[in-house]
């Protein structure tokens, strides 16, 4: 079954730019403490999903054409909504949670990690300080980034997708893709997300196949709060005051 539903999932998502990897949640809760467990069986169907750089010409750009934005939430969580809620429907027979990647309990945890989502599935390698042998940072806290083999950093982790009434006993665990082998790439890849991020040198760790246009560039390095009024000056009409 999990065959059939990865499948059907893949046609509605990646003609907009998604990438979707299936897994069971018990490889996710294999590799953290219980507080961020997943309360599902070990052999539950999961899927993680990623925007690659055509998401901004093949879903998002048509969503602001086709969809009235809502003031108050981001345009780009609002078109990843849009499209996960229509791949939802495909599955009316099924129970099927979306936890999205800016969701929080309301101790303000996050509700999936989503970059160890990513690695467990195969999606993209999670690159944290343990990964450096003798790393020269003692101890001062580095943030981990997931590098993509095809896109390198130019993607996002949007989504989680869990099948709660679906078993997959027979999935096969991908290992995700070791692309920035190097210790001294590794020390540059995360000095470069934890101290220089806004510059995106980190996204270039290595050759991307694809990164995002400058136009899509320029978005996503627009501080959320004033995207709205870059929307406006493309052409895009803002959304109504609320009477």
């Amino acid at each position: 079954m999990h065959v059939e539903i990865r499948e059907r999932l893949r046609g509605a998502l990646q003609p907009y730019g998604f990438q979707i990897c299936p897994f069971q949640v018990g490889w996710y809760n294999a590799v953290l403490d219980p507080i961020f467990h997943l309360p599902h069986p070990g052999d539950t169907l999961a899927f993680v999903v990623l925007s690659t750089p055509s998401m901004f010409e093949k879903a998002f750009k048509p969503f602001l054409t086709e969809q009235k934005l809502q003031s108050l939430r981001d345009p780009i969580d609002q078109c990843v909504s849009h499209h996960m809620t229509l791949a939802k429907e495909l599955f009316s027979s099924h129970q099927v949670d979306v936890i999205y990647d800016y969701e929080l309990h309301p101790n303000r945890r996050p509700k999936v990690l989503m970059q160890t989502a990513a690695h467990i599935s195969g999606a993209a390698h999670y690159y944290q300080k343990k990964d450096v042998p003798e790393d020269p940072w003692g101890s001062r806290k580095m943030f981990g980034v997931c590098i993509h083999p095809q896109y390198g950093g130019w993607f996002a982790i949007r989504a989680v997708l869990v099948f709660t009434d679906v078993r997959a006993p027979g999935l096969e665990q991908a290992v995700p893709i070791d692309c920035v082998p190097s210790r001294e790439d590794r020390i540059r890849l995360l000095e470069n997300f934890n101290f220089n991020w806004r510059d995106g040198k980190y996204r270039d760790v290595l050759p991307a196949e694809e990164k995002y246009s400058e136009e899509q560039a320029l978005y996503f390095s627009t501080p959320p709060a004033e995207r709205m009024k870059l929307l406006e000056l493309w052409g895009h009409q803002p959304p109504s005051p609320p009477c």
